[in-house]
C-alpha cells in the first residue's frame, strides 16, 4: 500500500517537474527567432564575406510560425528580410546575385512559415473546440447543488484550468439520504471526454449507492463494484482511465458530527467560527479507487461538526497549483485564521486567490466542495458580511 502510495508521489513530482520544463521550454522558443536574426546578424558582420548566415535568418520565421499568432510570424519574416538587406547593403553586395538569391532565399521560406502558421492555427481552433465540447459535458455531469440540502448550507465550484488543452475529470456531488447528507469529490485519471465518461459512471454509481446503503464504507464499496463493472465492460482497466482519488463524507440527520472515508486524496479541511483550521487527516491511508491491487475494508474517521463550522473538500488542483516561482498553494495555510459569512463566500475568495497565487495560469482543473453546519438562528446567506482575518480586521 505505501508502495502504490509513493509511486503517486513520484507520478506527481514528474508531472510537476514537466510542467516547470515546459514553461521554461515555452519563454525561450518565443526568444528563438530574435535570438536567431541578430545571432545571424553579429555572425555575418564579423565573418569573412565567404561565410553566410542565411541559415539563421530563414529558419527565425519557421520557428516563430507553430508558436507566434500570424501578424508575429510576418513581422518575423519581414525582419529576418530587413536584416539580409541591410547587411548586403552595407557591404555594398545588395544587387549581386548571390545575395539577391539570398534574399529571395529568405522570402520564399517566410512565406511557407505564413502558410505553416495558418495549419497549425487551425488545428488549435479544432483542438479548442474539443476542449469546449468536453468542459460544457463535464458541467451537464456535475449540476450545481441546492444552497440549502439536509439542513446544510451548501456551494461547489468547478474551475477549468487555464493552461491545459484538455478537461480533467475532477467532480462532486451532494445528496440527502435516509442516512442524511452524503457528498463525494474525487478526481479521475486521465484528461478530456473518456474523464468525463468516467466522471458519469462515478457520479451515477455514487447517488444510487447514497440512497440504497446503510453504511458510508457500503457506498464506498459500491463504487469499487462500479468502476470493476465498467472496466470488464470496456476490456480493460485501462481503457476506463484506471484509478480515481476520491474523498466521500457523510452528515448524519440532525448529528453535530462527521464521518470521512478518504481513498488517496487531499485531505479535507474543517474551518471553525474563531478561524481555527483542522486537516482531516485519515487514520489508516487507504488506496485510490480502482486501484485493483487487493481489497481492504474501508474504515470511516468521524469527526465533530460543531455549528457554524465549514467542512471544505477539493481536488488537488488547488493544493497543487503554482506560481512563477514553482511555490504551491497550500490551502490550509491560506485559510488558517479567516473567518468566513458562508460556503458560497469561502468558495469565491479561495478561486480569486488561487488566481492571484498562480497568475491566471492555472494548469490543473478543480472542483470545490464546501459545506456549513449553520448554528441558531444563522440566516441562509449573509453575502454582505466582508471576509475578515483574525486580528488584522480586513480581508
Amino acid at each position: 500500500m505505501h508502495r502504490a502510495g509513493d509511486q503517486q508521489v513520484g507520478k506527481r513530482e514528474k508531472r510537476r517537474g514537466k510542467r516547470a520544463g515546459g514553461v521554461r521550454t515555452r519563454r525561450f522558443v518565443r526568444l528563438l527567432p530574435t535570438l536567431m536574426i541578430v545571432g545571424g546578424m553579429l555572425f555575418d558582420g564579423f565573418t569573412p564575406p565567404q561565410f553566410t548566415a542565411i541559415p539563421l535568418f530563414a529558419a527565425a520565421p519557421l520557428i516563430a510560425a507553430p508558436f507566434f499568432s500570424l501578424a508575429s510570424t510576418v513581422r518575423t519574416g519581414v525582419a529576418a528580410l530587413l536584416a539580409v538587406a541591410v547587411l548586403r547593403l552595407s557591404s555594398g553586395t545588395l544587387l549581386q546575385v548571390v545575395p539577391s538569391i539570398e534574399l529571395l532565399t529568405v522570402l520564399t521560406v517566410s512565406v511557407l512559415a505564413v502558410v505553416i502558421n495558418g495549419v497549425v492555427r487551425r488545428s488549435n481552433e479544432q483542438l479548442a473546440s474539443a476542449r469546449v465540447i468536453a468542459e460544457t459535458a463535464m458541467r451537464a455531469v456535475l449540476p450545481t447543488p441546492s444552497d440549502r440540502i439536509g439542513g446544510l448550507q451548501v456551494a461547489a465550484r468547478y474551475e477549468a484550468a487555464q493552461a491545459d488543452e484538455f478537461v480533467g475529470g475532477d467532480l462532486f456531488s451532494v445528496t440527502d439520504s435516509p442516512q442524511g447528507v452524503r457528498l463525494v469529490v474525487g478526481d479521475v485519471r486521465g484528461k478530456g471526454l473518456d474523464a468525463v465518461e468516467a466522471v458519469a459512471v462515478i457520479i451515477g454509481a455514487f447517488r444510487e449507492a447514497a440512497e440504497q446503503e446503510e453504511t458510508l464504507e457500503g457506498v464506498t464499496l459500491r463504487l469499487e463494484r462500479a468502476l470493476a463493472r465498467e472496466s470488464d465492460r470496456r476490456g480493460g482497466l485501462d481503457a476506463f482511465e484506471g484509478f480515481i482519488t476520491a474523498v466521500l463524507a457523510e452528515v448524519p440527520s440532525g448529528s453535530g458530527r462527521v464521518r470521512i472515508v478518504n481513498r488517496g486524496h487531499p485531505e479535507p479541511l474543517l474551518l471553525h467560527t474563531d478561524g481555527g483550521l483542522e486537516v482531516l487527516g485519515p487514520s489508516v491511508p487507504a488506496l485510490p479507487l480502482g486501484m485493483d491491487l487487493g481489497v481492504w475494508p474501508d474504515r470511516a474517521d468521524e469527526w465533530d461538526l460543531p455549528a457554524g463550522a465549514t467542512l471544505l473538500l477539493y481536488t488537488d488542483g488547488l493544493s497543487e497549483a503554482r506560481n512563477a516561482e514553482g511555490v504551491f498553494y497550500d490551502p490550509a495555510e491560506r485559510l488558517r485564521g479567516r473567518i468566513f459569512p458562508g460556503p458560497e463566500e469561502l468558495l469565491s475568495a479561495l478561486t480569486d486567490d488561487v488566481r492571484l497565487h498562480t497568475g491566471g495560469e492555472s494548469t490543473d482543473d478543480m472542483a470545490l466542495l464546501a459545506i456549513v453546519r449553520p448554528a441558531e438562528g444563522q440566516p441562509d446567506r449573509r453575502r454582505t458580511v466582508k471576509i475578515v482575518g483574525r486580528g488584522d480586521g480586513g480581508g
